[in-house]
């Protein structure tokens, strides 16, 4: 009886610990059961990749011979060269967007996987940053992978093409950070009819198909404070390596998107998971 009153207790968090001092310690323990449960079902995992792949490949076929060459900065690019940074920044978000919205929807309010989750010593950080963290990591896939085959395809203009990959990583984590945000804020799956309607302009006034320039003053305005904008921008200098100072910007916008929704997120789940 000594032994045993006298022995070292495991402290565990309880989920009525305030939410500052949980800080995610056991995020990966959330990410690795999301490698565990795709083990299986690779095909889901691989299913937002192909959007924009048959976009890049039906404009590297067919599209490219009637458009000519894009003046990017005063440089003259191929049409393929000037697309495929645009939709491989589409790419980054769509692998992102697809779990921290459905899925994390799904968990929250069907399944009800994250109250089992709190019932161990898990806490809402770590289920947050877990849950971002494999959303971050899906979206990586994509772009590693999207990037592999622009190279094939020979749309990499120069050395710096490299810089994509993190380019578009940083894209992935500030549409994950914001997707699961405003999915806390959902009530039901008509609610995601407004991610649709959010997506579509999003992909087609990004700046990913043509210059901005061809856009009217007023939408002008618009497309270069909306976010994909942001990444297409950047993912398509690291390609043509072609930096200005501005980049810098653009780096910025998408940081403190990532941070702001982080930061809901994480409060977002603790009024609704938290007693």
């Amino acid at each position: 009886m000594s032994a045993a009153v006298d022995a070292p207790k495991r402290e565990i968090p309880l989920r009525i610990t305030p939410l500052a001092f949980l800080g995610g310690r056991y995020a990966a323990r959330v990410l690795e059961r999301n490698v565990l449960v795709y083990r299986r079902s690779w095909i889901f995992l691989i299913s937002g990749f192909f959007e924009p792949l048959f976009y890049l490949l039906s404009i590297g076929i067919g599209l490219s011979h009637l458009v000519g060459p894009i003046s990017v900065d005063g440089h003259e690019v191929p049409y393929t060269a000037f697309v495929a940074p645009g939709l491989l920044a589409s790419s980054a978000m769509n692998g992102a967007m697809i779990d921290s919205t459905f899925l994390v929807f799904m968990k929250l309010k069907i399944s009800k996987t994250y109250d089992a989750m709190l019932s161990t010593p898990l806490g809402v950080g770590d289920v947050a940053l877990g849950e971002l963290g494999w959303c971050v990591l899906r979206g990586t896939m994509y772009s590693a992978a999207f990037l592999l085959i622009m190279t094939l395809l020979g749309y990499v203009v120069s050395a710096w093409a490299i810089l994509c990959w993190p380019a578009a990583v940083l894209v992935s984590l500030a549409f994950a950070s914001a997707g699961m945000a405003g999915t806390t804020f959902m009530r039901t799956w008509q609610d995601f009819d407004m991610v649709s309607l959010t997506f579509i302009p999003l992909f087609l006034f990004s700046a990913t198909f043509y210059p901005i320039t061809v856009y009217p003053g007023w939408l002008q305005a618009i497309v270069r404070c909306t976010p994909l904008y942001q990444g297409v921008v950047l993912v398509r200098a690291a390609d043509l390596g072609i930096f200005a100072w501005t980049l810098l910007l653009h780096i910025a916008y998408l940081v403190a998107m990532a941070v702001v929704g982080i930061v809901i997120t994480r409060r977002r789940l603790g009024r609704l998971l938290l007693p």
